[in-house]
């Protein structure tokens, strides 16, 4: 039983020790953004979220307008 309790624990840290190793494998060959690039997709983000909250705004009043006079005249 100790034998085979051994053997796990031995291959848990052999296989955690190939998890990381891999990750920094994998770390060296992403290439990250420069400033610009950061800048201008966050730029992009910004307006979009801009964009969509403009559209929701509207799309929101409309059905409010819909549904307040749908229950006028539903309600005399």
């Amino acid at each position: 039983m100790a034998a085979e309790l051994e053997v796990k624990k031995e291959s848990w840290i052999e296989s955690t020790r190939s998890y990381l190793t891999d990750i920094r494998s994998e770390m060296k060959r992403v290439t990250w953004p420069n400033r610009l690039q950061v800048q201008s997709t966050t730029v992009v983000v910004i307006l979009a979220v801009f964009i969509f909250a403009a559209y929701f705004k509207i799309v929101d009043q409309l059905i409010n307008a819909t549904v307040v006079k749908l229950y006028s005249v539903l309600s005399k």
